[in-house]
C-alpha cells in the first residue's frame, strides 16, 4: 500500500493521504518520476471517495511534490528535491547566524523546534 489511512482518526482523509504521500516523497522512499496510483484506483483501495483522493494530489501538486501528465497520469515531482536543497541552504544560513551570534547549539534547536512546534 502506498499511504495509509484510519477512518478512526480525527485527522480529515484527504490529510492524512497528502501528508503521507508527502513525507513518502520527502523521505525518498517515494523517488522522483514514480508513478502514482490514479486517483479512483487509490480510492478504491484505501476505500474512500475519490474526491477525497483528487483533493490530496491537487494540494501535493500546488506544494511542488507530485505533477499531474493528464491521461499519463501523476508522478512524483523533481521539487522534492529542490525543496531538500532550500531547507538544507537555508538551515546552513541558520547554523552560520547562530554561530555569528555566540548562541549554543542546544538552545539554537530549541528555538527551531519550537519555530516548528508553532507552524
Amino acid at each position: 500500500m502506498i499511504v495509509g489511512y484510519d477512518p478512526a482518526s480525527p485527522v480529515p482523509p484527504y490529510e492524512q493521504v497528502r501528508s503521507g504521500l508527502a513525507n513518502r516523497i520527502n523521505d525518498g522512499s517515494l523517488a522522483v518520476g514514480a508513478k502514482l496510483p490514479t486517483v479512483r484506483g487509490l480510492a478504491g483501495e484505501l476505500g474512500i471517495a475519490p474526491n477525497t483522493i483528487a483533493r490530496a494530489y491537487r494540494e501535493l501538486e500546488e506544494a511542488g511534490l507530485i505533477e499531474t501528465r493528464g491521461r499519463a497520469g501523476s508522478f512524483v515531482g523533481a521539487s522534492g528535491d529542490e525543496t531538500r536543497q532550500r531547507v538544507k541552504q537555508a538551515a546552513g544560513d541558520y547554523a552560520d547566524t547562530v554561530r555569528g551570534l555566540g548562541i549554543p547549539a542546544d538552545e539554537a534547536l530549541a528555538i527551531v523546534k519550537a519555530a516548528l512546534e508553532r507552524s
